[in-house]
């Protein structure tokens, strides 16, 4: 019997090769994503498309409003800044307030349904935007809150894990790790402010650190060449 593990698959660079990355180690992967409002929705169509090639059975899309509260250029009116100074300390407003609680909470919850103790999520605290919710500090408080707060926590015998393999690579590691599993990038989609339906605006933050990922890594961005 496969083991099972659902992995949080916005249909990103990070979240596609978390997917390829748990298939390698043999797990049975219950892809989850979320329709929150967010003003890049196209990255659920990268999602579909992701979940699919990949022979993902279960993909299930979670529909939460985020908009209600905004707080977000991802989720409200608020212009997406574009070219930000890459080394400032401060959290840029393309983060989305709780995001990743939020996400885990539903994965934790499906997570029970299924009987399964591993969680992926495709965060990282090398090449990201400063986002608090990439912490392993914040994923290690989770992972402790899960095993008190459900039931598969408390009277099983193994712990609930978030798992977070990208969490100390740099991004031109991750699409490195993603070539050697045969991830097709250009599949997937990254930016925050897409030009139409798929066209990356190539100055959001997401953009920024995908095309660095891509140069330091040797590699041609398929997804500008689709």
């Amino acid at each position: 019997m496969s083991k099972k593990a659902i992995v949080l698959l916005s249909g990103g660079l990070d979240s596609t090769t978390v997917a390829a990355i748990a298939k390698s180690q043999g797990y049975d992967v219950f892809a989850l994503s979320f329709r929150y409002g967010q003003r890049h929705e196209a990255e659920l169509q990268s999602a579909a498309r992701v979940a699919e090639v990949m022979n993902i059975s279960t993909h299930v899309i979670a529909d939460i409003d985020l908009r209600l509260f905004g707080g977000s250029a991802l989720t409200a009116d608020i212009d997406v800044p574009k070219n930000i100074d890459q080394g400032s300390d401060e959290v840029p407003v393309t983060y989305v307030p709780a995001r990743n609680t939020i996400f885990l909470s539903f994965a934790l919850a499906w997570a029970e349904v299924l009987q399964c103790h591993d969680i992926f999520i495709g965060v990282n605290a090398v090449d990201y935007s400063g986002y608090p919710d990439c912490r392993p500090e914040f994923i290690k408080s989770f992972e402790t809150m899960a095993n008190f707060a459900t039931v598969i926590g408390t009277e099983s015998s193994n712990r609930i894990l978030i798992q977070t393999p990208l969490m100390e690579m740099t991004k031109a590691d991750i699409i490195k790790r993603g070539i050697e599993l045969g991830v097709d990038y250009s599949l997937t989609t990254s930016c925050y402010d897409p030009v139409g339906d798929s066209v990356p605006c190539g100055g959001c933050d997401a953009c920024i650190l995908r095309a660095r990922g891509f140069s330091e890594a040797g590699l041609d961005d398929p997804q500008l060449n689709k």
